[in-house]
């Protein structure tokens, strides 16, 4: 069944089995979802800010108040993660779906977003700024008015030449190089989408350029900030916020609109000589707090990034919460919401949060969180422990911290810097997280990692395991040989608890999934 069909039979009950994510526990359907009480959705996210980059996560150096009054309004969230790198990032975010699924920057046609639900039920959708899961090009199918979106006005791609090309819709308007006027530019067409659709159900994402590759502020607020260039960006970035929240209440929305702010992934602080040079000695890279190592790789600095939700009389304001919650929770969360039905032909990853989000539930449906960096698992996270599998060395290519060869396991309720290995003390734990890993339902094939796809970069390896043929590793690492792989233990069975040569690309696969 394709995507316009299952579209089509939304609702109808023709489809008859579902696949739920390992982790979610699910919850009964909402009363938020009936026909008078819809509520609208405002999702704004950011590009490269780091964890510790607003005032309300501890930065001394940027001032906020804008989003710091949003977090007292609504909830923040300190252990909210998001995918290593932009492309990916959105993917997931747009389907529910891990990036070996949803294909990151090369997300098909087939793949369903939640605009495309939110249609089915009433919706009008729109989409202002950086969509990049569509390579970066117009590829008709995969664009966003092909993807759910009524409305689009923004860039298919990024601004690392220092310029984006704009489209309204599906026409292409120009070249706009003023990186320092964008975040106005977006936010402007934001406002105006909300006044056209102030009288019905709708969703705004607005995905900010800033503050990708070459950033820049307006007069108004360069040189303003303690952060340098970047935290003059933010401090922009937050001021254009607080236009859009006031928007919100000023056309009488405040009450039915559920409004979120996240951003892709972490700071480009691994490459901050790049960024220097690009932006002449200026700091043009934001802050991992706490955290360890920034975007582009799975430390905690890479993917676990801010977000506040505010829904007033519905989400608890001024609540901190530290339950596990991803931007794959928004397809089946919102769903709830406003009542669309979730695909049952494909795995879904997300878990449905209403009741973390409704402060129902303080641990929340999401059990568990996997790390991926490209097409490679590097670990899992389950309750405040860590495990990243050794021999990691499927990054990107400016991320300079790789950590050991060995299991690394950490305790982030005391350790949030990931600075403690404590796999060697702690066997039984590595051996549950193992078994997590085994877990993980993998696709039949993963897909190209690129920005703009190779003829073929990927390598599927299928081997029979002792008798149980259902059991298939599946590798994708460049010039690794059988024969390469074989030198290593497999999921057969746990390695000896005495040893952690437990190789990062050795998966178990589920052949047909998703």
């Amino acid at each position: 069944m394709n995507r316009r069909t299952f579209l089509r039979n939304m609702g109808l009950g023709a489809l008859g089995y579902s696949l739920a994510p390992i982790g979610y526990r699910g919850i009964a359907r909402s009363a938020a979802s009936s026909a008078d009480t819809k509520p609208n959705f405002v999702i704004v996210f950011t590009d490269d800010q780091g964890y510790g980059d607003l005032g309300c996560y501890g930065s001394e150096t940027i001032r906020s108040p804008r989003l710091d009054q949003l977090a007292k309004e609504g909830t923040r969230f300190t252990d909210f993660y998001a995918q290593p790198v932009c492309g990916p990032s959105r993917s997931a975010l747009l389907t529910g779906r891990y990036p070996v699924r949803s294909q990151g920057w090369s997300m098909p046609e087939s793949e369903i977003t939640f605009a495309e639900l939110l249609k089915t039920v009433g919706y009008t959708t729109g989409c202002v700024g950086k969509w990049d899961v569509s390579n970066r090009r117009d590829i008709k199918g995969r664009v966003p008015n092909d993807q759910g979106f009524d409305y689009y006005w923004g860039t298919l791609g990024a601004n690392d030449g220092g310029g984006v090309k704009l489209y309204d819709n599906r026409e292409p308007i120009g070249v706009d190089r003023d990186m320092a006027g964008l975040t106005k530019r977006y936010t402007d067409k934001g406002i105006g989408f909300l006044k056209a659709n102030k009288d019905k159900p709708f969703l705004l994402y607005l995905a900010h350029t800033m503050a990708h590759s070459v950033i820049d502020a307006t007069i108004k607020f360069k040189g303003k900030s303690k952060g340098g260039l970047y935290g003059d960006v933010i401090e922009e970035l937050d001021y254009h916020t607080g236009r859009l929240l006031d928007a919100i209440d000023e056309l009488g929305l405040r009450n039915n609109t559920l409004v979120i702010f996240a951003t892709d992934n972490g700071p480009w602080n691994n490459m901050q000589e790049i960024l220097r040079n690009k932006h002449k000695g200026a700091v043009a890279w934001g802050s991992s707090g706490p955290l360890r190592e920034g975007k582009g790789s799975t430390w905690e600095g890479g993917v676990r990034v801010p977000c506040i939700i505010r829904w007033p009389g519905h989400v608890p304001a001024g609540r901190v919460s530290d339950a596990i919650f991803s931007t794959l929770d928004f397809m089946p969360t919102l769903a709830n919401l406003a009542g669309y039905e979730v695909p049952k032909d494909r795995l879904i990853d997300g878990a449905d949060q209403t009741a973390l989000l409704l402060g129902e539930s303080e641990e929340g449906e999401r059990d568990h969180f996997y790390y991926f960096c490209r097409n490679a698992l590097h670990g899992v996270r389950k309750g405040k422990w860590k495990l990243l599998l050794p021999n990691r060395e499927n990054y990107y290519k400016y991320v300079k911290d790789r950590g050991s060869n060995e299991m690394e396991l950490y305790n982030l309720e005391s350790d949030i810097g990931e600075k403690r290995n404590l796999a060697k003390q702690n066997p039984e734990i590595v051996s549950e997280m193992l078994d997590l890993i085994k877990a993980f339902q993998w696709p039949a094939k993963l897909p190209d990692t690129g920005i703009i796809p190779k003829k073929r970069n990927v390598t599927s390896i299928s081997t029979k395991l002792g008798k149980d043929d259902s059991r298939t590793v599946c590798s994708q690492v460049a010039g690794l040989s059988l024969a390469g792989l074989c030198r290593f233990p497999l999921f057969g069975g746990l390695p000896p608890r005495s040893s952690f040569d437990f190789p990062y690309f050795a998966q178990r696969c589920r052949p047909g999934d998703g």
